[in-house]
């Protein structure tokens, strides 16, 4: 099992969009993102430290403008907090071990899969392909990945 931390080389390699969202709490403008639309089997980790958040096979098109999933891959790797900002309560979504802001989520999503939409920037993502994960650590992760 790997050791998934923020380190100073990670936070160095991010683009200004990328340490805006996960450092800053930012958020990605609507429909911009470059993960919105991917649809190839694999998952999603920290841009920071790394942590397998969501799988392609919990990914759907909710038309809010983010990437959307239904659940995380593994709960412990999610953190969610009370969000009062804005002048609204709202859920933010955070890496654990990165502590990596990743977006908010909502009760709103498909209620034959748990009723939840994980609204996640793009910028706090980094895709690995399902024929890449076992190469870079995430083997474990194959079986909530569907096939090619």
């Amino acid at each position: 099992m790997s050791t998934y931390q923020k380190s100073q080389d990670a936070i160095s390699a991010l683009t200004p969009e990328q340490f805006h969202v996960t450092q800053e709490n930012g958020t990605e403008r609507p429909g911009t993102g470059e993960l919105l639309n991917n649809t190839l089997p694999g998952i999603y980790v920290d841009v920071v430290s790394g942590e397998p958040l969501f799988a392609s096979s919990a990914k759907y098109e909710s038309g809010c403008g983010w990437p959307s999933f239904t659940k995380a891959i593994d709960s412990v790797n999610v953190n969610e907090i009370t969000d009062n900002s804005l002048g609204m309560m709202r859920t933010e979504v955070r890496s654990s071990h990165g502590d990596s802001h990743l977006g908010h989520v909502f009760p709103d999503g498909p209620k034959d899969q748990g009723g939840l939409r994980y609204c996640i920037n793009s910028a706090s993502l980094r895709f690995i392909p399902r024929d890449e994960m076992a190469n870079k650590g995430y083997e474990a992760y194959l079986d909530q990945v569907e096939d090619i």
